[in-house]
């Protein structure tokens, strides 16, 4: 593997032993942080909300670094439906109206 990959059998192993970097460090401690405010909001806040949260606990993070760390958790906001009204009672047409009025009804 080392050869199709033309790296050094040393080199692999020192990679393979070094430990995580800082940034992946603070990322797992962002990840931990995100999913705590995620599911405190029931799942509803998304990148722009999550960063106002997390620059209230004085943590400064872009919102590109919060979209990719929550995908890579499988986090995803939820989005509330806009109302669509159905009906429209203000326009009954005629036969509608006169069929409001009838007290009888004729089979």
């Amino acid at each position: 593997m080392c050869r199709v990959f033309d790296v050094s059998r040393s080199g692999y192993y020192e990679w393979q032993l070094r430990s995580p970097s800082l940034r992946n460090q603070r990322d797992e401690a962002l990840k931990a942080n995100i999913h705590k405010h995620h599911q405190a909001s029931r799942a509803t806040y998304g990148t722009r909300r999550l960063q106002q949260k997390l620059s209230e606990d004085n943590e400064s993070v872009s919102r590109r670094r919060i979209g990719r760390l929550m995908q890579e958790e499988g986090l995803v906001c939820k989005t509330r439906r806009k109302f669509k009204a159905t009906t429209n009672s203000k326009k009954l047409l005629p036969h509608q109206i006169s069929f409001l009025h009838c007290s009888k009804v004729y089979l």
